[in-house]
């Protein structure tokens, strides 16, 4: 699964190449993760896809040299969280590290028994509009809807269609402060878990906001593959055909083919190689040649990897 420098055909001398896995910490930025691993790995091209924020930990799937163009591919694939909801107060994140806004009384808070929890979380699984937290990195007229309510500006978010395929609640504890919520999210892509607190708490009367949130997997990325920041290397780069074919189906083209693709030229009638929508055109040598579409009966590149000498 991980290449050495010398052992991915795509990597140019001293250049890295690939997608890297990492384990964020809590505390810091993914921006923060982004700076450690340009050092780490000694090159300024690498970016991510899915922003972690500074309390989640977790899978953050870095793009490193050409496979930067890969990320746009990872950052819509599905997502698994585990999380701690807490029931009994709302806040103006909708997180543990905002400023609590409102609190339930104890006789509401304690009318909230294991079936009225059980139904509160069947009503936001399955297809859902969702509104994004106030505090999201959605755009509004050009800003992060964050900088403008950190501001004071008043944040207007349009609601969404997301789906949680799975919100299983793992333990429920009770104590002086609330009601925690240890949970398990299967969701697509632009599911916010703190809307999802938010959201919860809500619907049974008392409010909700997020105090743990770890990411575990991203399409089939896993974190239990993924590095900790100290150790972040050269060697634990994925290549790129091998990140690609864990993102989408892998279609084996022969040189020419390569060479066509490379210069933007469909493959007539190859339509019936890709199942799915799209899929990752790799050529005799290993060498991801890109992301490829079909076009009614034939095959064409829709991204293409930087074309390395062989």
């Amino acid at each position: 699964m991980f290449a050495s420098p010398s052992a991915d055909p795509s990597r140019p001398e001293g250049a890295p190449v690939g997608i890297l896995l990492v384990d964020k910490p809590g505390g810091i930025t993914s921006h923060d993760v982004v700076s450690r691993a340009r050092r780490a790995l000694n090159t300024r091209k690498i970016g991510h896809a899915g922003t972690l924020d500074p309390m989640a930990t977790g899978l953050l799937v870095l793009g490193v040299g050409g496979a930067t163009r890969l990320l746009t591919f990872v950052v819509g694939l599905d997502k698994t969280y585990t999380t701690t909801i807490r029931l009994g107060a709302t806040t103006d994140t909708d997180d543990a590290e905002g400023e609590i806004t409102q609190r339930a009384d104890a006789a509401r808070l304690a009318a909230v028994g294991d079936h009225e929890i059980a139904a509160g979380v069947a009503a936001l699984t399955g297809p859902i509009s969702q509104v994004p937290s106030t505090v999201s990195a959605i755009k509004v007229a050009g800003r992060r809807a964050y900088d403008l309510a950190r501001e004071g500006a008043e944040v207007t978010l349009t609601a969404r269609e997301v789906t949680v395929s799975r919100f299983e609640v793992l333990a429920v504890r009770r104590h002086p402060d609330g009601i925690d919520i240890d949970a398990v999210v299967d969701c697509s892509s632009g599911t916010y878990i703190r809307a999802l607190a938010r959201d919860l708490g809500a619907g049974l009367g008392v409010g909700g906001h997020l105090t743990a949130l770890r990411r575990t997997r991203i399409g089939t990325f896993d974190v239990a593959d993924a590095a900790a920041l100290d150790d972040l290397s050269v060697e634990g780069l994925m290549d790129a055909a091998a990140a690609a074919e864990r993102a989408m189906p892998r279609v084996d083209v022969d040189a020419d083919e390569a060479r066509d693709l490379r210069h933007g030229k469909r493959l007539a009638g190859a339509g019936s190689r890709l199942a799915g929508e799209r899929g990752a055109a790799v050529d005799p040598e290993g060498r991801l040649v890109g992301v490829i579409e079909r076009r009614g009966a034939d095959l064409k590149s829709t991204m293409n990897m930087p074309e390395v000498s062989a």
